[in-house]
């Protein structure tokens, strides 16, 4: 959200910033660029409960805030609403069974997109924690299916490993969900 807030100001007379918590995540160097900014103010402890607007026309015309420390409640006038929730990856499914470093991104091997269970690959925003762009999660999902093309090509016996396939299994049952 804080790399996001700056952009804005680009195209924005100001910026409000309404952060759950009383503390950041953003690398120390966005913070400082971000509280250095004169067009961005931080609501600290609150998270957006409703869009507030008219129909016709169609517009946002404010934000009803709730307090994450007391649950008071606020409404804030603004003209425009953008979300942006962070860089979390998505991989709670994959815990315990991929090896994941501290942040829970998947780790792979080096130059590579399989992960510690061979033939299963991961790709973008579960691996990438630098870029975290499209394009780059695009190559890196076609580097994946390179990968798993060679897998299946070497594979000769079509063995199915037990690990790999109960993994594919929980992401059909999350999938049809």
């Amino acid at each position: 959200a804080v790399e996001e807030a700056i952009y804005l100001t680009n195209h924005a007379t100001k910026v409000t910033l309404i952060h759950r918590r009383d503390f950041l995540r953003a690398e120390k160097i966005m913070q400082e660029r971000l509280f250095r900014n004169p067009k961005i103010e931080v609501i600290w402890n609150h998270a957006v409960e409703e869009v507030l607007g008219t129909e016709n026309p169609n517009q946002v015309t404010g934000l009803r805030l709730r307090n994450t420390q007391d649950g008071s409640a606020r409404q804030l006038d603004v003209d425009g609403f953008f979300v942006a929730i962070g860089h979390d990856p998505a991989t709670s499914l994959f815990k315990g069974k991929l090896d994941m470093d501290s942040e829970g991104y998947i780790i792979t091997k080096p130059d590579s997109t399989e992960t510690s269970i061979p033939g299963v690959y991961a790709a973008g925003d579960v691996k990438d924690k630098v870029f975290r762009q499209a394009i780059t999660a695009a190559g890196m999902g076609c580097m994946a299916a390179l990968e798993a093309e060679r897998f299946l090509a070497a594979s000769e016996d079509g063995s199915e490993d037990s690990q790999r396939s109960a993994l594919v299994e929980d992401a059909a049952t999350v999938a049809a969900q």
